[in-house]
C-alpha cells in the first residue's frame, strides 16, 4: 500500500471515530474504544499498533518510564483516546509531548464521552 499523507490518514481516522461513536455511544471505558477503533482502522487497510511503548531519553540515558501511545497509525499519526467528563489542558499537552518525543507531525486527541463526537476530536500538529 502506498504511503498516505498525515492528512489523508487523519480523514480516515475521523471517519472511523464517527463510525465507532455512532455504534457505541458515549460513556464506555477508554479500553473499549481503543479496541474497537483498532479493529475499524485495520478494516480500512491501515497499519495500526496498540499501546506502543515510548522511550524517554534524558541526559543520553533511556529511562524506563512507561509512556504508551494508545494507537499509532501507519507509523505517522498518534491517536490518544479519552473517555472523560471533560478534557484538561494536560491531555492536550500530553499528546504534543508525545509528538515531540516521537518527532511525528500529527496526533489526534479524541474524547468519546461527549454528546456530539465532533466536539470531542482535536488535531494536534508538530510542525505540519
Amino acid at each position: 500500500m502506498e504511503q498516505e499523507t498525515e492528512n489523508e490518514i487523519s480523514y480516515l481516522i475521523r471517519g472511523a471515530i464517527f463510525k465507532v461513536y455512532n455504534a457505541l455511544g458515549p460513556g464506555l471505558l477508554e479500553s473499549v474504544y481503543e479496541a474497537v477503533l483498532y479493529f475499524e482502522l485495520q478494516k480500512q487497510g491501515l497499519e495500526v499498533k496498540r499501546q506502543v511503548p515510548l522511550p524517554v531519553f534524558y541526559d543520553g540515558v533511556e529511562l524506563e518510564i512507561g509512556f504508551r501511545l494508545d494507537l499509532l497509525i501507519n507509523n505517522k499519526v498518534i491517536i490518544e483516546i479519552k473517555s472523560v467528563e471533560s478534557l484538561a489542558k494536560v491531555h492536550h499537552k500530553q499528546l504534543l509531548t508525545y509528538l515531540k518525543l516521537t518527532e511525528l507531525k500529527l496526533g489526534i486527541l479524541v474524547n468519546f464521552n461527549v454528546d456530539n463526537i465532533t466536539d470531542g476530536i482535536f488535531r494536534k500538529v508538530n510542525g505540519l
